[in-house]
């Protein structure tokens, strides 16, 4: 394992994003771990619905970086992209004679793919900053041009991305960006919204208060705003259509 690793508590309470990264080659053994991580994911049924892409070439990574945007793709040593995958069951079904039911034309089926190739990524995840490696999670690997990605990583029907997980040495250690309390995420016994509105506009003027005041780039943000455009920017992407295209027919 690597000299640089690191306790569970510090792993998981010190995260971060890395945006930045180190030439420096992942070492054997660390890459190796974070392959068994995921491999070792709990899924639905034990039905492993994911596959991931190492994209360790850096040609192909630049093409990559080209159509998403996002300029860790091109700098971190691995980019590993998570895909929701039902193509491996359907192979062994049509070898074996087995009827395949139409469990992808689904939103349940789609949902179990999507949170098992999430699971995946979040085991990668922890699995490299347990060795001292940052991590980016990058969604617009899906969102950017479903299509284009697809067919630069030789995607087949019944294979969707989900996220891609930039990986490498960290050249960087930014602030850690505030998170809401716990009080407005652990609901005790059942969902309460006391005092949910109140928590919530405190949080969001920690959030402003960071923006300002953090390292590097500063801004005028506060959560909601920056959150809300999101959701407004992301309201134009056509998912339904980019997962018909790779055999995702959702009918109920």
């Amino acid at each position: 394992m690597s000299k640089n690793e690191k306790s569970v508590k510090s792993t998981l309470l010190d995260r971060r994003s890395i945006r930045r990264y180190e030439r420096e080659t992942i070492q054997e053994e660390d890459l190796q771990f974070i392959f068994d991580a995921i491999r070792n994911t709990p899924t639905s049924y034990n039905g492993q619905q994911f596959s991931v892409i190492d994209v360790a070439s850096q040609e192909k990574k630049e093409v990559l970086y080209g159509i998403i945007g996002q300029k860790q793709i091109k700098t971190c040593n691995h980019f590993l992209v998570f895909c929701m995958d039902y193509n491996k069951i359907s192979k062994l079904a049509v070898a074996k004679g087995v009827d395949m039911p139409p469990f992808t034309d689904t939103m349940d089926g789609v949902t179990i793919g999507i949170i098992d190739a999430s699971l995946a990524m979040m085991s990668a995840m922890v699995a490299a900053e347990s060795c001292g490696l940052g991590t980016n999670a990058i969604g617009y690997a899906r969102t950017a041009n479903p299509k284009a990605v697809s067919e630069i990583l030789n995607l087949p029907k019944g294979v969707f991305v989900v996220c891609g997980l930039a990986i490498g040495v960290p050249r960087e250690m930014p602030d850690l960006k505030p998170k809401m309390p716990l009080s407005a995420i652990i609901h005790q016994d059942c969902y309460s919204e006391d005092s949910l509105v109140e928590t919530l506009a405190a949080y969001d003027e920690d959030v402003k208060k960071y923006n300002a005041t953090r390292e590097g780039v500063k801004t005028d943000n506060d959560w909601l705003n920056h959150i809300l455009g999101y959701y407004s920017e992301a309201c134009k992407y056509e998912i339904l259509k980019a997962l018909k295209e790779q055999g995702f027919d959702v009918k109920k």
